[in-house]
């Protein structure tokens, strides 16, 4: 008996202590209290869910603008320095060049007719050459080209006509809207994480409160007991059992504050603030519940809209549809401008101020007409118009399944309006009952077992309460983000 009053006696200096207690609250430094508006304004700015979807903007920005560019003259300039090793040798023959033969033939053509117009006159009889020995070609040959050759100069390009090129930048600029959308989407997910876990810690504290509560109840159902028991008018039964109950509420009201503080770190998680950071959240989740019957009317049609995912989709979809176009256009001519200047030396010596440069420079059109690739071009028009239908495909499914989940989070809106009616109604009844049972113990009409059954029920309708307020919370948030409800809006 001793050591049951010893243990009675801690717990009893241990319910101020449970009083004091703030889950998540540190000693140290006071917490900073944070709203729910607070709370998504941080982490739409600290998340790095939300920064990296934002640099995938700037990234798509700049591949469009590096597609821009192809549609201006490309400039090169080059230079270039050779060291010959070994020059080439040039061999020349000598028939070609047989100088006798062409003069002699070019006097008969003369003297021929002044023989025909005198008769007396004999012409001479040619004599016949003799036969060369040897051919009129040589085994030695001269070495042609220079030492150093030095050459620099700028070429330029600039696309006339080119239907490819200007498709492709239409898909560049897709590329963008793409990625804004799914920034919209990251902050989408983000405002939805952020309002669960700011609920979760609602709910959490609240069961805390309510296991506190519980546990202080029973603390001050047993010194009643125990004053009871102290002049015989309560059993040993009765005794035991209020203290069986102080001690079997306190790993609850641990367990809730556990619960309270993981919360909180998931909360700070996906606000992408510091673990470490001292925050609390403020309100509770009856404060919402003034607004049930009022969010589920503020719109009687709900559309698809402004669902992200379908948004991504008709864009993937008008890229696929540019991709058709892009792959047609590769059977079309092409017309490109092009310019050239070139400077080059050749020498034996390094000495640069007595180089001789002679420039080279051209400036032309280039027509490119695409006429045969082994059906290349025609296959990858079907391949692009293949995935375009399969992507039709998934939109239509898509928006059947989103439609799906907009009815059943609008069912289980409706499920927790009617459950709150009916848990508030229990609630109150629940409490009703306790007070008559606490009353009747007190004057000994009723056991301790009937008190512990009706603090049993009132514990459980008052999770009950908060439970229903939380599924149709958790709800409104996920249909917000399947209707693309932005968090301004």
């Amino acid at each position: 008996m001793r050591k049951i009053v010893m243990l009675l006696s801690a717990l009893a200096l241990s319910a101020p202590v449970f009083a004091q207690v703030q889950p998540g609250v540190s000693d140290s430094a006071a917490p900073v209290v944070l709203t729910l508006d607070k709370a998504l304004e941080i982490a739409l700015s600290e998340n790095v869910s939300v920064r990296v979807a934002d640099m995938e903007i700037q990234r798509s920005e700049y591949a469009k603008k590096g597609s821009y560019a192809a549609l201006l003259p490309q400039v090169d300039a080059s230079a270039s320095y050779m060291r010959t090793i070994k020059k080439q040798v040039m061999y020349m023959d000598g028939d070609g060049f047989d100088f006798g033969s062409m003069i002699g033939e070019s006097l008969a053509a003369y003297l021929f007719p002044l023989y025909a117009q005198h008769p007396g006159l004999v012409p001479p009889t040619p004599s016949k050459p003799e036969e060369e020995e040897t051919s009129g070609s040589s085994n030695e040959g001269f070495s042609v080209g220079r030492w150093n050759t030095f050459s620099g100069g700028v070429t330029m390009g600039l696309p006339l006509v080119n239907a490819q090129l200007w498709e492709s930048l239409r898909i560049s600029s897709k590329d963008v809207e793409l990625a804004v959308e799914k920034a919209r989407n990251s902050r989408l997910e983000t405002v939805t994480q952020v309002k669960q876990a700011f609920f979760s810690t609602l709910l959490a504290k609240e069961a805390f409160n309510v296991y506190k509560e519980v546990y202080e109840n029973a603390l001050e159902n047993f010194h009643r007991t125990e004053m009871r028991y102290n002049v015989q008018k309560a059993s040993e039964l009765d005794y035991t059992r209020a203290k069986t109950t102080v001690v079997s509420a306190i790993p609850n009201v641990y367990e809730a504050e556990c619960s309270v503080n993981l919360a909180l770190w998931q909360l700070k998680a996906v606000m992408g603030v510091d673990l470490d950071m001292n925050i609390d959240v403020a309100g509770a989740l009856e404060d919402y519940a003034q607004t049930m019957f009022r969010d589920i009317h503020e719109h009687d049609d709900f559309t698809l809209e402004g669902n992200s995912s379908l948004r991504q989709l008709e864009i993937q979809a008008e890229e696929l549809a540019s991709t058709i176009r892009l792959q047609k256009f590769a059977s079309l001519p092409s017309l490109s401008l092009a310019f050239s200047f070139t400077q080059n030396a050749m020498t034996n010596d390094f000495n640069f101020s007595t180089y001789q440069w002679s420039p080279y420079s051209y400036v032309g059109l280039s027509l490119n007409i695409p006429i045969f690739a082994g059906g290349k071009r025609y296959n990858a028009v079907r391949q692009a118009k293949v995935q375009y239908s399969q992507l039709a495909l998934q939109k239509d499914n898509a928006e059947r399944q989103l439609r799906i989940a907009i009815r059943q989070y609008l069912n289980q809106m409706e499920t927790g309006m009617k459950s709150y009616d009916s848990a508030q109604s229990a609630l109150e009844s629940a409490h009703k009952a306790y007070d008559i049972a606490a009353k009747s113990y007190n004057v000994g009409r009723s056991t301790l077992t009937d008190l512990n059954d009706a603090r049993l029920a009132l514990t459980q309708t008052q999770l009950g309460v908060s439970q229903t307020i939380y599924n149709y919370l958790v709800a409104k948030s996920n249909l917000e983000q399947t209707l693309g409800y932005d968090f301004t809006e």
